[in-house]
């Protein structure tokens, strides 16, 4: 049964860049998202960042903005590229921040300095910053993010669990353990369906991922349960990604599956599950 969370959902900028902002938050509008989901480079104008809050507040639309892109292995580098973002998204209002924090070839201390930026950035601003689960990254796996968040209690998540299936190359059955404080200190999710080879599955409206789609809908349920104990609304973005992220055809490159309607399928399915 529905354990009757309070859900927002946010759409993906990821997959289309190249379609203009207002023909975007028409469409993410009308499809009926709370919100946008916005990967911000390094190196992005100020006259977009304003442009684009300026066409969300017109569509009544929120924004979590998404950090993706330091992923020097110079930390001293990576360190100042990492504040200088914040500094970037500074001026605008953001429902949360969502960082893909450090990098699973730097030491623990190391990318304990940059969660430390991040919780201080969060105290500053008053805004919720919080770390993605994802390859490359110091929540790479199970067993390095229950190892970071048993020492920084305050530390919070974006659960894209999809990442750790890979690493492990399983359902993660044997690794309760890490799945139980994780779902506890997750605070948003991206919905993507993995498997044990690969981060995305080409359908999850194919009877072939049944199983899949299930293992998945059982985790974020734990979570969807927390958030309705605790009278918090919870925040997920269907986030399967575009070729080729999205499995292809061979030969063609054409894309198995159109990465909008999958990802409306997600929340439609999630509205109703959770």
């Amino acid at each position: 049964m529905p354990v009757q969370a309070t859900l927002e959902f946010y759409c993906t900028r990821w997959g289309s860049e190249q379609i203009p902002w207002n023909t975007f938050m028409q469409a993410v509008k009308a499809s009926g998202y709370e919100g946008i989901e916005y990967g911000i480079a390094q190196d992005t104008a100020r006259a977009e960042l304003d442009s684009v809050w300026n066409l969300a507040s017109q569509y009544q639309l929120k924004i979590i903005p998404h950090h993706y892109d330091t992923v020097t292995r110079d930390f001293v580098l990576h360190q100042e590229q990492f504040a200088r973002w914040f500094e970037l998204v500074s001026p605008y209002p953001a429902e949360k921040i969502n960082a893909q924090t450090g990098r699973d070839c730097f030491s623990w201390e190391q990318n304990k300095t940059l969660f430390q930026l991040a919780h201080a950035y969060q105290e500053n601003k008053a805004v919720q910053v919080i770390h993605e689960t994802h390859r490359q990254r110091c929540l790479f796996a199970a067993h390095a993010a229950r190892s970071a968040l048993e020492q920084i209690p305050e530390l919070k998540i974006t659960l894209d669990i999809s990442h750790w299936l890979c690493v492990a190359e399983n359902f993660l059955h044997d690794q309760t353990d890490a799945i139980d404080i994780a779902t506890q200190r997750t605070e948003h999710i991206h919905a993507r369906v993995g498997h044990p080879q690969g981060p995305q599955v080409n359908d999850p409206r194919v009877p072939e991922w049944n199983e899949a789609v299930n293992i998945h809908l059982e985790w974020w349920r734990a979570i969807a349960k927390h958030f309705s104990h605790s009278k918090k609304t919870l925040t997920i973005t269907p986030e399967f990604g575009p070729a080729p992220y999205m499995p292809c055809m061979p030969f063609t490159g054409e894309p198995c599956a159109n990465q909008w309607d999958i990802n409306l399928h997600m929340m439609k399915l999630l509205r109703e599950r959770l």
